[in-house]
């Protein structure tokens, strides 16, 4: 929800100058690559206490994944390998995310963070099955349906998941049912609108 508003302007002010500088002597892959390594090692901090670390390393992570995608467009080298592992990657560190906040109390926080991964299993199923069927007009490889809880929110809940420790019980259920939400109400539209069309 925040990058169909802000998108623009971080585009200008965070991605382009930083496209300048790296055109010429790294791929997006590379850069996608670089920002798997920075999400891995999230867990590993998170397991041994080290928060800012873990926030300097998921917020790289995360910066380096909106430069991919535009890099890659910049370069006119897109391609369906480039998404696909761009995917993965999202998923990859969303997982070492979830691991590292277990691995803090895993007595504690096992079904919470089972729950969690369940729901941005869900998400991202909607989000996939709906960029199959879905006509692209967008300056991405697939079409991309907005939704309420994106990868913006996500981080969002993810940093208060690390750094507000005594409510994250109640972060994690919001955050499980927000990403619901947001898989239901895509599949909804997307139902809809197939309807729409076949009338």
């Amino acid at each position: 929800m925040l990058e169909t508003y802000y998108r623009n302007y971080y585009q200008r002010w965070l991605i382009e100058p930083m496209l300048r500088l790296i055109s010429k002597w790294l791929s997006a892959t590379r850069v996608t690559v670089m920002a798997g390594l920075a999400g891995l090692m999230v867990m590993p901090l998170l397991w041994f206490h080290l928060r800012g670390y873990a926030t300097f390393c998921l917020l790289l992570s995360g910066y380096l994944d909106t430069v991919d995608g535009s890099l890659a467009r910049m370069q006119q080298m897109t391609s369906p390998q480039g998404a696909a592992l761009d995917i993965l990657t999202d998923r990859f560190v969303e997982i070492m995310v979830m691991l590292g906040l277990w691995g803090v109390d895993p007595v504690h926080r096992s079904l919470l963070c089972m729950i969690m991964l369940a729901s941005i299993l869900m998400c991202v199923t909607s989000f996939l099955v709906v960029g199959i069927f879905t006509q692209n007009q967008t300056a991405k490889s697939f079409h991309y349906s907005p939704g309420l809880i994106e990868r913006a929110e996500a981080f969002i809940f993810f940093l208060l998941l690390i750094w507000l420790p005594k409510q994250f019980v109640i972060i994690a259920i919001t955050f499980s049912v927000l990403v619901l939400f947001t898989a239901v109400s895509r599949m909804y539209q997307f139902f809809k609108s197939q309807q729409t069309r076949s009338c």
